[in-house]
Parts: C-alpha cells; sequence; structure tokens
C-alpha cells in the first residue's frame, strides 16, 4: 500500500480510483466491510482502491477544547487499512486551508483534479467541505456533474450491532475489552516501548515491563489478562493499569508481568492484546495481601488465556494480514 502525507506529492490521477472518505478510527468491522467494497470495485474496473483520511483528526483542528481519544495511534490505523488490500491511502494533514474549501472545490480540486475518482463510496451520514455543508446527496449530484458514481452505504451492522467508533471508546473507557471484539473484529491492542520504573514487581516476586505509549485511549484502571508480542514471539500475561495506590502513587502507569519470561526487555517494543478485565485497582493493607492478589490474578488469566488465540486482523479477501 502507498501512503501519501501531502497531496501534492501525487504526481498524476491514479487509474480508475474508487474512493472512500472518512476518519476511519477504529478499522473496526464496518470500516472494514466500507472497504472490502472498495476493493471489490476497483479490482472489477483494473482501478486503484483508495482510503482517504486525515491526520490529526479533524476536530483537532476546528474544535481543539473538545475531549477525543482516538482508538488508533497513526502507526496502527496504516498498519490496519493496509491489510484490507487497499493500494493507496492518503491521509494529509486536516488544515484550516482544507477546512476552507468549499464542496464544489473540494470535488473539483481533490477528487476529481487530484485523484482521479471515478467512484465514490461513503457512509450515510459523511459530510465534506467548509463547515461541513456537504452532504451524501450533494456528493452525489456533484458526481453527475463531474462524471463519478457516488454510493451511499447505509448504517453497518450485524444483527442489531451498529459497528460504532463511539461506541468503541466508550467500551474500552470503561474496561470491556472482551466485549469490543465483536466490535473491531480483533483484540484491542496498545504498544509501547519498555522503561525504567521503580522495580516495585522484581522485589514483589513478578517483575513488570513498564510500557510508556503514544495510545491515547487506554482500558479503566485494572488489571487485565492479556497477551504480549515480543520479537515474534506471543507470551500469556497480566497487565495493570493505574496509579499504584498501594503505594501511593499518583502517576498513570502500564506494567506487564509476561509469564515464564525474564530477559531484559529495557528499550524494546511490546504489543498487547486485551483479552479480558480481571478486576479493578484497588489499595491492599499489606504487601501479602498484594502479593495474594497478584497470584490469584495470574491463575485467572491463565485459566483465560490457555489455548485462547489472538484474534488479529485479517481481511476478507485473504490476502492482506497484520504485520
Amino acid at each position: 500500500m502507498k501512503v501519501y502525507n501531502d497531496l501534492s506529492h501525487i504526481n498524476r490521477p491514479f487509474p480508475g480510483a474508487v474512493v472512500t472518505l472518512g476518519n476511519f478510527d477504529g478499522v473496526h468491522l464496518g470500516h472494514r466491510e466500507i472497504f472490502r467494497r472498495v476493493v471489490y470495485r476497483a479490482r472489477e474496473i483494473d482501478g486503484t482502491a483508495v482510503v482517504f483520511s486525515f491526520w490529526p483528526h479533524p476536530l483537532r483542528v476546528l474544535a481543539p477544547h473538545q475531549e477525543l481519544r482516538l482508538i488508533n495511534t497513526y502507526d496502527e490505523k496504516v498498519r490496519l487499512i493496509a491489510a484490507s488490500c487497499i493500494d493507496v491511502f492518503l491521509c494529509p494533514s486536516f488544515t484550516r486551508e482544507l477546512a476552507a474549501l468549499s464542496p464544489e472545490q473540494f470535488v473539483a480540486e481533490v477528487l476529481v483534479g487530484r485523484i482521479g475518482t471515478r467512484h465514490v463510496i461513503v457512509g450515510y451520514d459523511y459530510r465534506f467541505g467548509r463547515e461541513r455543508s456537504g452532504d451524501a446527496e450533494l456528493l452525489k449530484q456533484l458526481g453527475r456533474q463531474q462524471g463519478f458514481g457516488v454510493e451511499i452505504l447505509a448504517p453497518i451492522a450485524q444483527g442489531q450491532t451498529v459497528y460504532s467508533s463511539t461506541r468503541i471508546r466508550r467500551l474500552v473507557a470503561a474496561g470491556q475489552v472482551r466485549e469490543v471484539v465483536a466490535l473491531l473484529g480483533r483484540h484491542f491492542t496498545l504498544e509501547g516501548r519498555v522503561v525504567h520504573g521503580d522495580h516495585r514487581g522484581q522485589s514483589l516476586g513478578f517483575p513488570t515491563a513498564n510500557l510508556a505509549t503514544d495510545k491515547e485511549l487506554l482500558p479503566a484502571p485494572g488489571v487485565y489478562a492479556v497477551k504480549a508480542r515480543h520479537a515474534g514471539k506471543v507470551y500469556e500475561a497480566v497487565a495493570n493499569i493505574g496509579r499504584k495506590p498501594t503505594f501511593g502513587g499518583d502517576a498513570l502507569t502500564i506494567e506487564v508481568h509476561l509469564l515464564d519470561f525474564s530477559a531484559n526487555l529495557y528499550g524494546q517494543s511490546l504489543r498487547l492484546y486485551f483479552f479480558e478485565r480481571l478486576r479493578d485497582e484497588k489499595r491492599f493493607n499489606t504487601i501479602e495481601e498484594l502479593r495474594a492478589a497478584i497470584t490469584t490474578d495470574i491463575a485467572r488469566a491463565k485459566e483465560i488465556l490457555t489455548a485462547a488465540p489472538i484474534i488479529a486482523y485479517r481481511d476478507y479477501l485473504g490476502e492482506c494480514e497484520e504485520r
């Protein structure tokens, strides 16, 4: 997949560009269905499957006072979109200059002039152009004028479950990591670099890797059964997200105890796959109580994780997968 972070770097329109546009935060099952349709239509006409998004999220520019914790980092978003066999990912910086384009200007200058759009697939609630003044119906009208087709999709759902980035954020923020698998089509993940902590885990008999991460959206404070991927291998693990109240901590930390693992991980990367929340974070009266609780956490995590496969991103066409 080719990635463009600046529209001026596109030297010529893409042949037979089939385009979808949106934020696609989470790259959930609804997004994946849209991508599947884009790829299918592009292959039909021997064209180019294109996903158009922005970074940062437009709200960061237009409404910076609104709190928004993104599900994915930029790198995760690129990797997950690539896993859907998309040919080109356009992700320019969202600027006030871009935001000032009228719907008509955006279509003529960007979709047609720069990308060479032949067909567009968007959701029913898609908005674009200055002050979000353009909607899907206007896009259809402009498509007829400019010579490209427009397909408007109804909300994508499985049964009564509508796939929604907002709902995923709420579930993750509440610690309901098991429930988000049905919406994401994979386990919620978090990647980070192992940094030095206070080394209390070692003294307790349960050495932990402390993670520094760019991830904005974190599960609610608590203890989780997770699997950790490191250097191509997967380990069962227990993760604690919180402020270590037993020791009067203040800063939020992410600590991971890898089961049956003893190597030095400082400076290296880990990817965590969240399976289930085991319990709330709590303050223990004694170190012995804390040790007993950790021992119980590990036993429960083993019950959950043993023989449980990681549900990772596999695309519909069977040709692309998460790396």
